[in-house]
């Protein structure tokens, strides 16, 4: 068949505009990558403001942990309760008792307007719980002793490599051999025993019943804290819960 140089130049056009549209979608192809990314990111970034809004807003339980039993600082009679569910594995841990709590003690605790309360909390295995069974183990001994035992404990704690083991019974008995009136061969036998070890289940228990994800959590009466790292909060929230027993 002969093609004629009409048919063959309009052949060509239409090559030449379907390759021109090929090109416009070639250049707008990466403003709508742009556009779909920067969705994509925006998405992403309320996502993750929502998640930590969330996590940062404060639980309210209708009764307060019981702490008959758990280690206490302060006066028995001092009418609000703080409740520290803690890790001597836990770097948040460790962070929270050299900054917050020595203030919450210095403001509320040392004037007998609050009592504060640890319970164990066993996210990180075996060490955890071998920490745990040794700080009960010294509260069964020696009350008096115990967050002396607490403090040197989290004291020892790596400020890197948290990962590394760490908590062993060497480094128990050489914790415990520093504080006196603890019975440093005693400690070892009292940490088998089975008072010591449902104690520590009793704290599990707790840790499941107020849903704790994260340490340190801190309650406050009923109060389960978002930030727990605020101390301005913590203070009104304690102000507040004061004012309303006057």
């Amino acid at each position: 068949m002969k093609i004629s140089k009409n048919t063959l130049l309009n052949c060509r056009r239409g090559e030449v505009r379907v390759e021109k549209r090929k090109n416009s979608k070639s250049k707008r192809s990466p403003f709508k990558l742009l556009v779909i990314a920067t969705l994509l990111i925006f998405a992403a970034l309320t996502a993750l403001f929502v998640i930590n809004n969330s996590k940062d807003k404060d639980a309210t339980y209708e009764k307060i942990p019981p702490i008959e039993g758990q280690p206490t600082l302060g006066k028995s009679d001092a009418p609000v309760t703080v409740v520290e569910f803690g890790d001597f594995k836990c770097p948040a841990c460790k962070a929270w008792g050299e900054s917050i709590y020595p203030q919450l003690v210095k403001d509320y605790v040392d004037t007998g307007q609050v009592k504060f309360s640890f319970v164990n909390v066993l996210f990180h295995g075996e060490e955890s719980k071998l920490g745990s069974l040794a700080a009960e183990a010294v509260y069964k001994q020696n009350p008096d002793m115990y967050w002396e035992f607490h403090k040197a404990l989290f004291k020892e704690q790596p400020r890197e490599n948290h990962d590394a083991l760490w908590i062993t019974s060497e480094k128990i008995n050489e914790v415990a051999a520093t504080i006196p009136d603890i019975d440093v061969n005693k400690l070892q036998e009292d940490m088998k025993d089975q008072s010591v070890v449902e104690e520590v289940n009793t704290d599990d228990k707790l840790v499941q019943e107020f849903k704790v994800e994260k340490t340190p959590s801190i309650m406050i009466n009923g109060t389960m804290l978002g930030d727990p790292f605020n101390y301005e909060k913590i203070k009104n929230l304690l102000d507040k819960e004061l004012k309303g027993m006057e």
